[in-house]
């Protein structure tokens, strides 16, 4: 099957599309040697996050290995993750320098 998205760090919970994908389509990326899939929920634009597992509300996004948000709610896997649903908390980094 062709791969249509990455995860970029094994701590990632969020694939990126490296081609715009329908909803309905299966997302397949490569974690390590593994091949998964999974069902996108929604039409995600190209170079765009989606959810790669159930992320709770209030739980960090990972991307890169790095915590780049916190979801504002429950986002269920092959979900869009973007600013509708990340809220970015660069004030708690800030105060740790």
């Amino acid at each position: 099957m062709m791969r249509n998205a990455i995860i970029i760090d094994g701590k990632d919970n969020v694939v990126v599309a490296i081609e715009p994908i329908r909803k309905g389509d299966t997302v397949t990326y490569l974690c390590g040697d593994e091949e998964r899939t999974l069902a996108a929920l929604q039409d995600i634009t190209i170079y765009h996050k989606l959810a790669a597992r159930d992320i709770a509300k209030d739980e960090p996004v990972v991307k890169y290995g790095e915590h780049i948000g916190v979801a504002t709610c429950d986002i269920k896997a092959g979900e869009h993750v973007h600013v509708h649903n990340v809220e970015g908390r660069r004030e708690n980094l800030d105060d740790k320098a």
